[in-house]
């Protein structure tokens, strides 16, 4: 345990990187298409600084939870559920909008309406956490923090749907579940930098440390003689900044690399045998594109696979966070100190192990191991409130091992089988609604945990709906939803779309052996 806690301590971001350059080498090694390597190079400068862009939005998503805890008495469990679950309730209705909308102008626009958005959000919010730490905020601080918030979120959202976008059409169906999984790290990497760089930055702008360069740097930008009553106080508020400086370069990378389709980049049409093939020369309305959703069952479900999710995802990555924070964990400390980087290395086998099956044993279809990962939930929770107080090591273990199931659900359903059965047409309107009850799952766990566990604040309510407050509705909240989700995934074993089916079939009959 002390080995693992040094090399934890000492060389976090040498194993980020290295997951990194992992998913990187099982890209260029998975080929089933048989491309050739300036088609699969080319691909590579496409989604990787695309996907970086998405990942340091997540940065400045969960940068919200770091400064929770910084922030302490200032904002309570009730306060930060409620700013939390408005952002997400915001995030999945904006689908509506931009799903179609990033359907009509393509994946690289909105990924600039995303980082741009985002980035002057994040300013916006530092401003005010700024204000909220000097004391000279004359307004209500959750209206403040879940407005600001609501509007980061918003443009947030262009994110996930803009970067499936592109991949629709860089991408066949039988390599989808491979970025599938690509998706899923990229999740990852992106919590990492939220949680354990944004950590990093609360510690180094704390009052009356010391440190190296970097610190004395950070010091000067955001927390040189900053007091209140003469006395110096920590700048959080660089947590806001800090993210929005990061994306405005990844803004300029895009510009200049990013192409929405292969024929863009001097290739030849490339059909990927999705539910758009031999329609592509349809023109679709926006209600057109929503009709792709809602009067579908089978999206209908994908979406509630989603939804559940979410539940899991958020309901874990906020919340074992804010209870490791006040309920000490001994002997599991370094789960909280690196909360991101588990995060992220769970997050990323999470994503591969569903896509890599997906593709590999279940000829793309995306439900089974969304099955399994759902039926592991069940007995993750269980177990979590078997032994929450009791077992700090233990608890830890199924709280990362949720996350790992969790991102790969997401992936698989809002990565992946939404591209597959809404096509490149609808892409972006397909999965973005899928995205989108993910995060309207986030908003209800958010809501409900918040108010279910106990408070920090002397004088709040010991009860919600005539419920005690208790830790352990945070981990019984999960479990019917995971069981939803099971019984959903297990419905749809063994859906697939009428042009993935064909291709699978043309497939079988070209490797078939000759009869004599």
């Amino acid at each position: 345990m002390e080995f693992i806690t040094y090399a934890l301590d000492h060389y976090a971001n040498a194993l980020v990187g290295i997951c990194l350059a992992a998913v990187i080498g099982m890209y260029f090694r998975n080929n089933p298409m048989r491309h050739g390597s300036w088609f699969m190079l080319r691909r590579f400068i496409n989604w990787f600084p695309l996907g970086m862009t998405y990942a340091f939005l997540y940065m400045g998503r969960y940068n919200l939870n770091v400064s929770k805890n910084a922030l302490g008495s200032l904002m309570t469990n009730q306060q930060f559920g409620t700013i939390f679950a408005i952002g997400t309730l915001v995030y999945g209705c904006s689908f509506l909008v931009n799903g179609p909308l990033v359907d009509k102008i393509g994946g690289k626009r909105g990924m600039l309406i995303a980082a741009i958005g985002a980035s002057i959000a994040n300013i916006l919010l530092g401003v005010l956490t700024y204000l909220t730490v000097m004391g000279k905020l004359k307004v209500n601080m959750v209206v403040a923090y879940s407005t600001l918030y609501a509007i980061n979120m918003y443009f947030q959202s262009y994110g996930a749907v803009s970067i499936i976008k592109v991949k629709a059409y860089w991408f066949h169906v039988r390599e989808r579940g491979v970025f599938g999984a690509i998706f899923g790290a990229l999740i990852s990497i992106g919590v990492y930098f939220a949680f354990d760089w944004g950590q990093k930055i609360i510690d180094l702008t704390k009052a009356n440390t010391t440190g190296g360069w970097f610190h004395d740097l950070l010091q000067k930008m955001f927390a040189s003689d900053v007091t209140v009553g003469g006395k110096l106080v920590d700048a959080t508020w660089a947590v806001f900044f800090i993210p929005s400086i990061i994306m405005v370069f990844w803004i300029v990378i895009d510009l200049w690399l990013i192409k929405d389709l292969p024929e863009e980049a001097g290739f030849p049409h490339f059909d990927t045998a999705d539910a758009s093939s031999g329609q592509m020369h349809i023109e679709l309305s926006s209600l057109d594109l929503l009709k792709k959703v809602f009067a579908s069952k089978l999206m209908l479900l994908i979406a509630l696979i989603g939804l559940t999710s979410g539940i899991f995802r958020n309901g874990i990555q906020n919340w074992y966070f804010i209870f490791a924070a006040e309920v000490k964990q001994p002997g599991a400390e370094f789960f909280k100190d690196h909360w991101g980087l588990l995060l992220c290395i769970f997050g990323i086998f999470g994503g591969f192990f569903g896509g890599w099956v997906s593709d590999h044993f279940f000829k793309s279809r995306r439900a089974p191991p969304a099955a399994m990962l759902s039926a592991l939930v069940i007995g993750l929770t269980l177990l979590m409130t078997a032994y929450l107080f009791s077992a700090p090591l233990f608890l830890g273990l199924c709280c990362v091992l949720v996350v790992m199931a969790s991102v790969g659900l997401t992936s698989l359903m809002a990565g992946t089988a939404a591209t597959d059965f809404g096509g490149r047409k609808a892409t972006a309107t397909c999965s973005g609604i899928v995205d989108g009850c993910t995060y309207l799952g986030s908003a209800i766990q958010s809501f409900f945990i918040g108010h279910l566990v106990p408070s920090e604040k002397a004088g709040e309510a010991a009860t919600f709906l005539g419920i005690t407050r208790d830790w352990h509705w945070w981990p019984l909240f999960m479990i019917p939803f995971a069981i939803i989700g099971l019984g959903v995934a297990i419905k749809l074993w063994h859906d697939l779309p009428e042009a993935t089916r064909r291709y699978n079939k043309s497939i079988e009959e070209k490797d078939a052996p000759i009869l004599p």
